[in-house]
């Protein structure tokens, strides 16, 4: 195999460079996937930063890689060469974990994210073929790759928590997650709020699915909220008046987080005991999870909108990301 061409980090903060690795041989249970497109995600920016402080340089970004097998290891039966695929967050598990044989796999005891085995800002990734997701027709692979991770991170929990077509549901922060959450609670059939502090966007919002529109900047607003909805996904990583947020919910109400909030969320307990509410968390999803939000995703014709960049522009994109101005998603496209 000939090297592969990436982009990498070479310590915590800086620029990304031109970089290449020789990948080896292939592992039997790998493929290797020529890149088209792959999405930028915080998540990188925090790895690059090493703001989880497990960071190892050189770091090569991208978790949202979408493109076409080039090769397939000896053990391999499930993956054509040639075909369309999609790699998220995860790129190994060890498939005899309780998580693994449970179908949890992305909590795998022993797993490998993309990001810390060679990402995909790069020409070409490898990855274990189960993390390898085809994508069906009627999907973009050019713009896919978001639906990867912040598409999977907001659909896993409608799954996992058991949203029902009748339930009244909010989302809390309506960036690349939210604006993909709105998307999905609103094809699910149920009543669709947006909590945001950007209410220039409320016409935009109501065309990705949002029925209303709450300005989360306004206490008063949030407080007429009292006892709404069944079920709130929070997909921002700061700390909010929680304790707000639990009074919005009925009885047996959900509070979902999926934003990495770094501060203790402060629930106080009789926020819960009253009404039987419940707060929990979520991160991504398995591989049969992966193909089943795509399968939604191409019946319902949802997809995320995406500003494009050349790859070789990786760091403008970051900037951008970093600026706060994308409009939702950043896919960086190999020419």
């Amino acid at each position: 195999m000939t090297e592969i061409n990436a982009y990498a980090a070479m310590e915590a903060g800086g620029s990304l460079e031109a970089y290449s690795y020789d990948p080896g041989p292939l592992s039997a249970h790998d493929v290797e996937i020529d890149v088209m497109a792959c999405g930028v995600c915080h998540s990188d920016l925090s790895m690059v930063d090493n703001s989880w402080h497990s960071s190892q340089y050189p770091l090569i970004p991208g978790h949202e890689a979408v493109g076409r097998i080039r090769a397939k290891g000896e053990a391999v039966t499930t993956l054509e060469v040639g075909q369309m695929v999609g790699v998220g967050w995860n790129a190994q598990s060890c498939q005899a974990c309780q998580p693994c044989l449970s179908g949890t796999q992305q909590r795998c005891q022993t797993g490998v994210s993309t990001i810390r085995s060679n990402g995909g800002f790069a020409d070409r990734v490898r990855v274990q073929d189960i993390w390898a997701v085809p994508i069906p027709d009627g999907i973009d692979p050019v713009t896919a790759g978001p639906l990867f991770c912040g598409g999977i991170t907001v659909f896993a929990p409608f799954v996992n928590f058991g949203l029902k077509p009748t339930d009244r549901v909010g989302v809390i922060g309506i960036g690349g997650l939210g604006h993909l959450a709105l998307q999905f609670a609103n094809a699910w059939g149920c009543e669709v709020t947006a909590f945001t502090s950007s209410q220039d966007k409320m016409d935009e919002l109501k065309k990705l699915g949002a029925h209303r529109v709450v300005n989360s900047r306004d206490k008063d607003a949030i407080k007429a909220e009292r006892g709404h909805f069944d079920f709130i996904i929070s997909t921002v990583n700061v700390s909010l008046n929680w304790p707000a947020y639990l009074a919005a919910l009925r009885p047996n109400g959900q509070l979902i987080t999926v934003g990495g909030v770094a501060e203790p969320m402060g629930i106080p307990a009789f926020s819960l005991i009253g009404g039987g509410k419940s707060v929990g968390g979520s991160d991504t999803g398995a591989p049969h999870e992966v193909a089943t939000m795509l399968e939604f995703c191409a019946r319902h014709d949802i997809k995320p909108m995406v500003e494009t960049f050349p790859m070789s522009e990786v760091n403008a994109a970051i900037d951008h990301l970093k600026s706060g101005k994308a409009r939702y998603r950043i896919v960086l496209k190999n020419n």
